[in-house]
């Protein structure tokens, strides 16, 4: 069986060449932080101090699905994933497929994927300071039960037809039919007015509800390393997520086919892929290397101060 290798037309725009190499990137640093989870769940069996530190394995196995889950979506934005130059690997696409191709990626990436991995940052960060940690089923049920009023209402504005009338065109266009200079047609995806509405509105309650939280956790921190790493987490998310809004809000002034239009894009991505890595770092990797590192020791007298603040760095 031969593969034809395809010619590289197609990664023309270093935006596409950029998201392209950052999204694998990113799936490298999420496969790698399935391998940390499950191999000190492993370890975990015959350790009680590791017991503890794993006692959050499903939420931080939950956040890393979401953020790889939310960067195969992100292929769905790059127009030559969807042209079928990668025809060897994928079957090509009508115009049609590819528009709707577009809709799906709105609706994933800023109703259900990113809110998803935000919602579980903030639960991850939410329970180090509660003495008795919940249980795994309990963040899925948090998260689901938080992502869906906004999920639900990206379908409802980008997928019915009848409320789409009522709204001027470019308040819920996820597409335009873009023709190259050569005479080919492609679709270029852009972000729905109506979905950045949403996501903003969810993005200024959810940079509050982090703040005070990490707020909280702070304030009951004795580690000095484990502080800096909450303080950086806090900043990565208080800058990136509100630049992202803005972004999306000004994306709406452009054309997808503007040279501005593609940095305000790249600039939305990388806002988000900012949040979803430090999130895969601060929270998952960091704190299961050094309860790793740790070898299993485990003092079983401490004083009240003490075991809060190893609670709190085992469950960040």
């Amino acid at each position: 069986m031969t593969f034809n290798i395809p010619s590289l037309p197609f990664l023309e725009s270093a935006c596409d060449i950029t998201s392209l190499s950052l999204i694998a990137a990113l799936l490298l640093l999420s496969l790698l932080s399935l391998i940390f989870i499950f191999y000190l769940r492993l370890k975990s069996r015959s350790s009680l101090h590791l017991q503890k530190f794993n006692s959050l394995w499903t939420v931080r196995f939950l956040l890393v699905i979401f953020i790889s889950l939310w960067g195969f979506n992100e292929l769905l934005r790059l127009p030559f994933f969807r042209r079928g130059n990668l025809s060897t690997f994928l079957p090509h696409l009508t115009l049609k497929e590819q528009a709707n191709l577009c809709k799906i990626h709105a609706v994933l990436s800023l109703g259900f994927l990113e809110p998803g991995f935000l919602v579980t940052l903030l639960f991850l960060v939410t329970v180090s300071f509660k003495e008795k940690i919940p249980r795994g089923w309990r963040a899925i049920v948090f998260v689901f039960a938080t992502c869906l009023p906004v999920f639900l209402l990206q379908i409802l504005f980008l997928f019915h037809k009848k409320l789409e009338s009522r709204f001027p065109s470019f308040s819920h266009r996820s597409w335009i039919l873009y023709r190259t200079g050569f005479g080919d047609e492609t679709v270029l995806c852009t972000y729905p007015l109506v979905s950045t509405i949403l996501f903003g509105a969810f993005g200024s309650v959810y940079t509050l509800s982090f703040f005070v939280s990490c707020w909280r956790v702070v304030s009951l921190v004795i580690n000095k390393g484990l502080r800096i790493r909450i303080y950086g987490l806090t900043f990565t998310i208080l800058v990136a997520l509100p630049l992202q809004i803005l972004c999306l809000g000004l994306s709406v002034m452009w054309s997808p086919e503007e040279q501005a239009y593609r940095g305000v894009e790249l600039v939305v991505f990388l806002s988000a892929l900012t949040c979803a890595a430090a999130g895969e770092g601060i929270l998952v990797i960091k704190p299961i290397a050094d309860s790793l590192a740790a070898g299993g020791v485990f003092c079983h007298r401490v004083t009240p101060s003490v075991r809060l603040g190893r609670d709190i760095e085992a469950s960040s």
